[in-house]
């Protein structure tokens, strides 16, 4: 399975369209998952014109994004346990991510926690689970390039950022 991994696209319905290099390297994917701050709910469709979606609410989200997709949840995806939330909260994005899906018997509940917030692209295993942050698409901030990634699923589990230089 492929997926398709985007957080914190800042997007307002004035933007018409998702940058091309996004889209080209979205084609084909089996899913998108979106780990928060899309900002406005009509940027959903944008991406469900691409492949199904799913996702999860940001701490820049509206009552109608929260409400429709929640601020945390945890997906079952080709036999793999996958937890999506934004991150924001802490001190540390990738250890607010992970704290998040941590039980208190000290065990990790997924094998994959997705995440966003901090616009930085992240990977790293870390107990077990793998933390991955795609950066941000289209709100780069301090970062030289615009970044997304792609989860791959099957007998082992890849993750990898695709990078790109113009909005």
């Amino acid at each position: 399975m492929r997926i398709g991994v985007v957080s914190d696209t800042h997007m307002f319905r004035r933007s018409q369209s998702l940058p091309q290099d996004l889209v080209e390297g979205l084609r084909g994917v089996d899913m998108i998952l979106h780990t928060g701050d899309w900002i406005d709910e009509e940027v959903v469709d944008l991406f469900a014109d691409l492949a199904p979606i799913d996702g999860v609410a940001g701490n820049n989200d509206g009552p109608a994004i929260v409400r429709r997709f929640g601020r945390r949840k945890v997906l079952e995806l080709a036999g793999y346990r996958i937890g999506l939330i934004h991150g924001d909260g802490g001190r540390s994005t990738p250890d607010t991510a992970f704290q998040a899906f941590w039980d208190s018997d000290g065990k990790g509940t997924v094998d994959i926690i997705l995440f966003g917030h901090s616009h930085t692209p992240y990977l790293e295993r870390k107990d077990g689970i793998l933390l991955f942050n795609p950066g941000s698409p289209t709100d780069k901030r301090r970062q030289p390039r615009y970044s997304f990634g792609i989860l791959r699923l099957g007998a082992d589990v890849e993750a990898e950022h695709h990078y790109y230089d113009h909005k």
